[in-house]
């Protein structure tokens, strides 16, 4: 059997997680690999676009049935034959988000669904707004064993990834998945790249990939595609398969350094008071002085 490797890519929601974690898996299928993606967002659509925008029946819908369950109930094959599993939430208003990923990994397990397709990659796309109960399952249980976090420059995104990283480092001394990189997502100016930079130098973090925004995302998820099936001799398509073949060569695991709530404070500031003087250079418009929070 085939020492698969498993593989958690966390966001925010909307960053771009599942765009993302769907491109790799699909950039990973084309190049020969066997893959399963098992989404652990409550929205229960990770793999929509692996399958033509058709979504599936759930983990935990299968188990509020009541019936017998089989494997062809939970696994779906998608785009280039890529597994797809979706964990599912809760009825609204009655129970954790994050049981849906317990209830999953349980259940595989015990169906012994990893045995029986014998991966070589498993990708866990895991919502990363909050670090905790069962969306940090997948780092605190070595159900993972690297972590990667899709991020823009905007600073919600930042702050969950930086969440990420102080729950990281909470869980690597009992056995918990490490860190491998940040997927910078929608670069399209310079500076968004140099304040991605900027945080994971603060953080010691690697960049994987950077990723642009592309119209050719726009049209191929209109479409219930990856870019990868849509057009796949496009410039997007081949910024996916770099990064899948980035993340077959990366072994590298580490802990970053979480900025605590302050020292975030301040560097964002830092960044706003930054941008601000480059307008007005650009513009030659004078910035009004109690608009900067650093003189």
């Amino acid at each position: 059997m085939t020492q698969a490797r498993n593989i958690a890519i966390y966001g925010k929601g909307g960053i771009g997680k599942s765009t993302t974690t769907s491109n790799i898996s699909a950039a990973l299928a084309d190049m020969g690999k066997r893959v399963i993606q098992i989404g652990c967002d409550p929205k229960s659509d990770s793999t929509n676009n692996l399958r033509r925008g058709r979504s599936i029946p759930t983990v935990l819908d299968a188990i509020r049935s009541g019936k017998k369950i089989e494997t062809e109930d939970i696994v779906h094959e998608g785009f280039g034959g890529v597994l797809c599993i979706e964990a599912g939430g809760p009825e609204p208003g009655v129970g954790c988000a994050g049981r849906g990923i317990i209830a999953a990994i349980e259940l595989l397990k015990q169906k012994k669904i990893f045995e029986e397709f014998n991966p070589d990659v498993v990708l866990y796309d895991v919502l990363g707004d909050v670090v905790c109960g069962g969306f940090s399952v997948p780092i605190r249980e070595g159900v993972a064993e690297q972590v990667y976090t899709v991020t823009s420059a905007d600073f919600m995104a930042v702050y969950a990834a930086n969440n990420l990283f102080k729950g990281i480092k909470k869980y690597a001394n009992n056995g918990g998945a490490l860190f491998s990189g940040i997927i910078a997502n929608s670069v399209i100016l310079p500076v968004h790249r140099e304040i991605i930079d900027d945080f994971a130098d603060k953080t010691g973090a690697t960049i994987a990939e950077y990723v642009p925004r592309s119209e050719t995302i726009t049209r191929s998820e209109l479409r219930g595609q990856t870019a990868v099936e849509y057009d796949p001799d496009s410039e997007q398509a081949e910024v996916y398969r770099n990064l899948a073949r980035a993340i077959l060569k990366n072994q590298e695991k580490y802990v970053p350094a979480p900025l605590e709530a302050e020292e975030l404070k301040g560097w964002a500031e830092s960044w706003s008071d930054r941008l601000l003087i480059k307008k007005e250079e650009e513009t030659g418009v004078k910035t009004p002085s109690d608009a900067l929070t650093a003189t």
